[in-house]
C-alpha cells in the first residue's frame, strides 16, 4: 500500500533526469509529492485508483505502480522504478505481484499499457512479459485517444495484458515448474 513515510525516499528516486519524465505524478517539491501521495491514497480508497509502493529486497520503496482510470473492469498501468534499481529484475517482480493482485483478488480483467516510445527502457521491459499482447490492431479507439496530442515525445504504444491470458502463463510456468 501506498504510505506518507515513504514520501521523502520516492520524492528523491522520481526526480532523477532517468525516471521523471516518464512518471505520471510529476512533483517539482517534496511538498507537491506529498499532496500527489495524499491525493492516490484518498483516490484509492474511493475506488478510483489502484495503487502500490514498489519495495527493495531489503523493503526499502523504490518506486510506484498503479491502475489509473479504471472503468469496466479495466485500466491504465503506471510504473516507476527509481534508476540505481534499473536492471535489477523489480520491474518484472513489481507486475507480478501487482498482477496477482488485480486479476485474483479484484474484478479487473484488463489492463491497458501505453509506452513512450521515446523510453527505450520500458518498451525492452515491455518484451520481457509474456503475457503481454500488442493492442493498437485491436483497439483502434484507445489507440488514437492516447496519441491526439501526438509530437515526437508525447508518442505512444498500446498494449493489454487480459486476466485469461495472465492466468494461462502463470499456469503455464507452474507446470513447467512441477
Amino acid at each position: 500500500m501506498r504510505e506518507m513515510q515513504d514520501v521523502p525516499q520516492l520524492f528523491d528516486l522520481v526526480k532523477d533526469p532517468a525516471v521523471f519524465p516518464y512518471v505520471r505524478e510529476k512533483a517539482e517539491t517534496l511538498d507537491q509529492y506529498y499532496f500527489l501521495t495524499k491525493q492516490s491514497i484518498e483516490a484509492e480508497q474511493n475506488g478510483e485508483i489502484i495503487s502500490r509502493t514498489i519495495l527493495s529486497d531489503n523493503h526499502q520503496p523504490i518506486g510506484i505502480i498503479s491502475l489509473f482510470d479504471i472503468q469496466a473492469n479495466a485500466g491504465f498501468l503506471s510504473t516507476w522504478i527509481g534508476a540505481k534499481y534499473f536492471g535489477k529484475g523489480y520491474n518484472q517482480l513489481a507486475k507480478t505481484s501487482f498482477f496477482q493482485e488485480l486479476f485474483f483478488t479484484t474484478s479487473i480483467d484488463k489492463v491497458f499499457m501505453k509506452i513512450r516510445q521515446t523510453n527505450i527502457r520500458s518498451q525492452k521491459a515491455n518484451t520481457k512479459l509474456p503475457y503481454v499482447e500488442n493492442a493498437m490492431a485491436l483497439y483502434p479507439h484507445i489507440y488514437t485517444a492516447i496519441n491526439m496530442d501526438r509530437t515526437k515525445e508525447n508518442s505512444y504504444d498500446l498494449f493489454f495484458i487480459t486476466k485469461d491470458s495472465y492466468f494461462r502463463h502463470t499456469t503455464s510456468s507452474q507446470e513447467i515448474i512441477s
